[in-house]
């Protein structure tokens, strides 16, 4: 089965078919598999792949996210929305900008910030509204896209960086916005498939001099929740724990508050549909998207779609409301896109053209207005939510 990508385009089945990479490239991945060896060693000869995703990703000093090498943009192997221009962060301005006022103020704290780039736009946007934030707080592990963040503020907003923190970690309680923006597809999913003999849990193992599949048992917290979904066999797909206790993490120091993620997925039923037998797990290398996590260790992106379903309940089950769900081009429309649209000249040809080609990426169906989606979930805030009023899809849920 073809995964569709970032932006619902067709995947590369072959991963042998993307670019060789670099002298330097190919040795720094030597040194990831080399680490990776090293604990599948230690734990008897293999790793859950939740584990082995994580290690890919956030092994300091190695993984994807802890390295030096271009991930957003066209230099890189993505684009996600607030690199395409400042359209994205505007919108999102003006929900932010309702809750602080409902709230009487407070903190916005954006989870994995990219590059800086929606930080600075939406910090430049609720400026010129007249509602910025106490602090604009960012948590981000990567030291690299942290100095990457810090330039990007330093460029585009030097007169706020006394608003600006980083975080190591959440803090002891919050008051206030919290965003992020595709974070939650890239945390560490566990893959696994139906047999005949109940749920098997995928592993990673070493063989042959390369990363190989093993299958075992699955976990019970994983046959608990597969388990009633009564999938046929051979059915394959992920489960993301990790998102879920982040969620829940979250919701314990939120005092008052909302919690808005934008990422791509599907509730439960489109998640696990009939016809998506080999699950959502894909991965992005400059810019080509296939779906073999076991190669270039520490090159490529790896991620898997979110079940919002699932985030739905694991904030609900902590005392949040569900304020709202919707596909990202209802929200933003909602969130008054078209009137931003409307308010640009177009006399000025080439800006005017570039929010154009904004707009379209942002809400065609064929782009990501309809596969991603944003939900929202709070603790004493008001209902109805800015950007769902006249689109909601909780129902789905």
């Amino acid at each position: 089965m073809k995964l569709p990508d970032r932006h619902g385009q067709t995947a590369s089945p072959d991963p042998h078919a993307l670019p060789p990479p670099t002298a330097e490239e190919q040795a720094h991945s030597t040194r990831l598999q080399q680490r990776l060896r090293e604990e599948i060693a230690a734990r008897g000869g293999s790793l859950s792949f939740a584990r082995f995703m994580e290690l890919a990703l956030y092994a300091p000093g190695l993984g994807y996210y802890a390295v030096g090498k271009h991930k957003f943009g066209a230099p890189g192997d993505f684009i996600t929305a607030p690199e395409m221009g400042s359209l994205f962060a505007r919108c999102l301005a003006r929900p932010c900008r309702s809750i602080l006022a409902q709230l009487g103020g407070g903190d916005i704290l954006e989870a994995g910030a990219g590059s800086g780039a929606l930080a600075a736009d939406l910090l430049l946007e609720l400026e010129a509204l007249g509602r910025l934030p106490e602090s604009y707080l960012i948590l981000e592990l990567s030291n690299e896209l942290r100095d990457r963040q810090a330039e990007t503020l330093r460029r585009k907003v030097p007169h706020l960086l006394e608003h600006i923190r980083w975080l190591d970690t959440l803090p002891g309680s919050f008051h206030g916005m919290v965003l992020a923006n595709e974070l939650l597809d890239a945390m560490p999913v566990e893959r696994f498939r139906i047999a005949e003999d109940g749920v098997r849990q995928f592993h990673v193992a070493w063989q042959n001099d390369r990363f190989c599949w093993q299958e075992k048992q699955a976990d019970e917290a994983i046959r608990r929740r597969i388990e009633p979904l009564a999938l046929p066999p051979g059915y394959t797909s992920e489960i993301n724990l990790q998102a879920e206790a982040w969620v829940r993490s979250v919701a314990d120091i939120l005092e008052q508050g909302v919690m808005l993620f934008v990422d791509y997925g599907f509730p439960r039923a489109e998640f696990y549909h009939p016809q998506r037998t080999d699950g959502t797990l894909m991965c992005h290398y400059r810019h080509r998207a296939h779906d073999d996590p076991l190669t270039l260790v520490g090159l490529q992106d790896i991620t898997a779609h979110v079940d919002f379903t699932a985030i739905a309940e694991a904030g609900t089950e902590t005392g949040l409301s569900l304020l709202g769900y919707s596909s990202q081009a209802a929200f933003l429309i909602g969130c008054g896109l078209e009137q931003l649209m409307s308010a640009s000249d177009p006399e000025d040809t080439r800006a005017h053209l570039e929010l154009t080609q904004q707009v379209k990426k942002l809400t065609s169906p064929h782009e990501m207005g309809e596969l991603y989606k944003v939900i929202t979930l709070g603790r004493g805030v008001q209902d109805p939510f800015l950007g769902f009023a006249d689109y909601d899809r909780r129902g789905r849920l």
